[in-house]
């Protein structure tokens, strides 16, 4: 008899033990009741109003569908990563061991994309990268990776086209400034290789670390014998470096990467930017009905103009849900549900939208000037990025063969070499 009792209790206790594993595993019984988004952004320090925007983006989307994805009820938890990296790993961990997300969304800088993406594969849990752009993680590391996907883009994209661009407009020589980490390293890795591919040279390179917000140091050192400017920037950097450049009576053409004329520090500017040129895949100048309305409905709810953050996490949630439609509101699981965001094409708010095969969006790049202007029935002259060049259809290796590509080194502070810099 007692053995009888103990057997019988013994499978009670499996039972209760496997009924508590399939509660607790991410996207088993509540996850048909609700779809847990976990979001990464830096809602304090000096990245603070660019997290600010990134949430912006996400949750407007949620609010236009009534925060319903294909019937099932979406649960946002938003964590504060600070913009740094063992922080937002440390915030992941907790969205997906503690709060039992099925995915997570977001995180700022690439440096922070490299640090979370192995937290993906270890806890099996899907990444959708909105913002961290770090080339790597759907190149050379997309295999080790396999439920990430990115819905941004890769640092050195718009770079590409970029070059190319620089040498129709008959510029020979230019100098470069970047911040000094990881996304410097590849907007101006791809920037210099596009641009030596056309005949073009890069004869400086200027590294301030990330944060500077004093270029007195860097400034004199900018060659007086070079064509144009090219300059990547990020958070306050971005505000501070025109600023300081005008001041100093540097008055050569200026090219950005993207980030360095974003909207989301734009107003804040002057006139010292209007006619410096950048290259992005998103612009709230965008001349489309979609966008138009985009940017209206964003300012009358937020009062302010959209970012390429807000845009992309908007997008974000536009794709995640595009997909929930396809598994009609079920979660399907990590991997199946890579394969079916990975099928979903978009004519989202930057243009037309598609993943490749190494889950990285190819979409338009544009080439913006900024101009003060009046904009979609806005009646105030403001800055904008007025488009002056789209270029379609372009994805993370641009024109150069993938597998050529993919054989050279991850562009670095050293890769391109700077043959021409003396």
């Amino acid at each position: 008899m007692p053995n009888r009792i103990a057997s019988k209790l013994t499978g009670m206790l499996a039972l209760a033990c496997l009924a508590g594993a399939i509660v607790a595993s991410p996207g088993a019984g509540a996850a048909d009741k609700e779809l847990r988004i976990g979001f990464l952004a830096p809602l304090t320090g000096g990245f603070a109003q660019v997290g600010k925007d990134m949430v912006n983006g996400f949750q407007m989307y949620l609010d236009e569908v009534g925060g319903d994805f294909a019937g099932v009820k979406v649960n946002l938890v938003v964590e504060d990563e600070e913009g740094k990296p063992p922080v937002a790993v440390r915030k992941a961990e907790k969205l997906i061991r503690q709060d039992k997300v099925q995915l997570f969304v977001g995180a700022l800088l690439a440096s922070s994309g490299y640090a979370l993406a192995p937290v993906s594969t270890r806890l099996k849990t899907v990444y959708v990268v909105s913002v961290s752009s770090a080339d790597d993680l759907t190149q050379r590391d997309s295999a080790k990776f396999p439920l990430l996907v990115r819905t941004g883009w890769t640092s050195s994209q718009p770079s590409h086209p970029f070059g190319g661009w620089a040498c129709e407009q008959g510029y020979k020589r230019i100098a470069t400034i970047a911040a000094d980490y990881a996304f410097g390293h590849e907007v101006v890795g791809g920037f210099h290789r596009s641009f030596e591919s056309c005949g073009g040279r890069i004869v400086q390179k200027i590294w301030p670390p990330l944060g500077t917000i004093d270029f007195g140091p860097y400034l004199p050192t900018i060659r007086k014998d070079v064509d144009a400017i090219f300059t990547v920037m990020v958070g306050p950097m971005s505000l501070q470096f025109p600023k300081q450049l005008a001041a100093a009576g540097i008055k050569k053409p200026v090219l950005g990467g993207g980030t360095s004329y974003d909207e989301f520090v734009l107003p804040s500017m002057g006139d010292e930017v209007i006619g410096h040129v950048s290259a992005l895949h998103y612009s709230a100048a965008i001349e489309t009905p979609k966008n138009a309305a985009f940017v209206k409905a964003y300012r009358a709810k937020y009062g302010k103009v959209p970012s390429y953050y807000s845009e992309t996490n908007y997008t974000s949630a536009q794709m995640i849900h595009e997909a929930m439609k396809r598994t009609k509101g079920k979660w399907p699981g990590a991997a199946e549900f890579v394969k079916v965001i990975s099928a979903v094409r978009l004519e989202a708010v930057r243009g037309p939208m598609r993943l490749d095969e190494m889950r990285n969006p190819v979409h338009n790049i544009y080439v913006r000037v900024v101009k003060k202007q009046k904009m979609h029935g806005f009646d105030k002259d403001e800055l904008w990025n007025a488009i002056v060049k789209t270029y379609p259809d372009v994805g993370q290796f641009y024109k150069y063969p993938k597998a050529e590509f993919l054989k050279q080194p991850v562009y670095s502070r050293d890769y391109p070499p700077c043959k021409y810099c003396e």
